[in-house]
């Protein structure tokens, strides 16, 4: 990052956010996803169980890898997103430094030309 003009590195670094936005709410929506695979192999095992609807051993095995996956998905992506966080937290911290450090001038209100 070049010291003598912060605005190409600040806009560099704005991007870098954006990126990482749309990566946590990928991370949202996987979790979110999560919840409801895990919710429906709780109720296929239940429906399995209480042996509604004539469902076999298959469903159970199927519930139960449907829960167990959706267990895996949403811990990964919830460690994901808390990662990107704390990236977007960093990203946002530097780019308010490098805002800080530009010299700002004050710009006097001059008459405007009329055409």
């Amino acid at each position: 990052m070049t010291e003598d003009d912060p605005t190409d590195d600040i806009s560099e670094i704005e991007a870098r956010i954006e990126e990482l936005a749309e990566s946590a709410e990928r991370s949202r929506r996987i979790i979110l996803g999560s919840k409801v695979a895990i919710a429906t192999g709780f109720a296929l095992l239940l429906i399995t169980v209480l042996g509604l609807f004539g469902a076999g051993q298959t469903a159970a095995l199927g519930s139960i890898a449907l829960v167990l996956g959706g267990i895996v998905s949403f811990g990964s992506n919830v460690s994901t997103l808390r990662q990107t966080e704390a990236a977007i937290g960093e990203a946002e911290a530097l780019r308010a430094r490098l805002i800080g450090s530009i010299e700002l001038r004050v710009v006097h209100d001059a008459p405007l030309k009329l055409m």
